[in-house]
């Protein structure tokens, strides 16, 4: 990930793409068939895909595998996924299968080892995704509080072998109501790993701002999907300034 990337985000809830406000179940906005649209967005000229597997995150369980191996067929771009992935094993597995990044969030956070576990043979392939409301890093989608600083994870994991983090900010997630720079400020100047940012993204003004800030990428959900910008203004916009 050399250059600033705007990364189209594919999240799937009972086999369909969903986008959730703040995180809570039953909120979703429904938006399809998870590989039409992956296809859709490579299409558009994304260059990497950012695949959740909310029934994962949620339960434990991997529930949209079949349409995860769909996407990981068809699409030649990046992928990386998040959403149930609890072990080393298992990470491993879905790199060997074609995925180039794993996104570790609850795992993580109950076993900060498995970073390194799956770095020693997968080197820079972890993502950790720190998910912060109101200040703390939270699990298990979003419902459970972790008493964890945001910056003082990020440090423990990039000395642990991760490759980058997802931060999430929850508080704006979904509500396209704009983003807030200063939690991606302090991450980005805490670690040299790259920072890549979700959460609120409404406007293109809201990812140049993200970028300001010091993150490498900017994953982009709901404002994708309800057509406030395309992905090609976006890209450009980002190339222009």
């Amino acid at each position: 990930m050399n250059e600033f990337e705007v990364i189209p985000a594919v999240d799937m809830q009972d086999g369909q793409v969903v986008q959730l406000v703040g995180g809570e179940r039953g909120t979703e906005t429904t938006y399809g068939d998870p590989v039409e649209a992956a296809t859709d967005w490579v299409e558009a000229g994304a260059e990497t895909l950012h695949l959740v597997d909310l029934d994962g995150a949620f339960e434990g369980e991997r529930k949209n595998a079949d349409a995860i191996d769909a996407i990981v067929d068809a699409c030649e771009i990046d992928l990386q996924l998040g959403g149930g992935i609890r072990t080393a094993e298992g990470a491993r597995g879905l790199l060997d299968q074609g995925l180039d990044r794993v996104i570790l969030g609850t795992a993580a956070v109950e076993n900060p080892e498995i970073v390194e576990e799956i770095s020693e043979t997968h080197p820079g392939t972890v993502t950790v995704s720190l998910d912060a409301k109101d200040g703390e890093v939270v699990v298990s989608g979003w419902q459970e509080g972790t008493g964890l600083d945001p910056v003082e994870a990020a440090t423990r994991y990039e000395n642990l072998g991760a490759g980058a983090i997802l931060f999430t900010n929850v508080d704006v997630e979904g509500q396209l109501d704009g983003v807030r720079t200063e939690p991606v400020e302090r991450l980005a100047a805490a670690v040299d790993i790259p920072v890549i940012a979700s959460g609120g993204v409404a406007t293109i003004e809201d990812i140049l701002a993200l970028r300001e800030a010091g993150a490498s990428a900017v994953v982009v959900g709901s404002a994708l999907y309800e057509g406030e910008f395309t992905l090609e203004d976006a890209q450009q916009a980002v190339e222009e300034s």
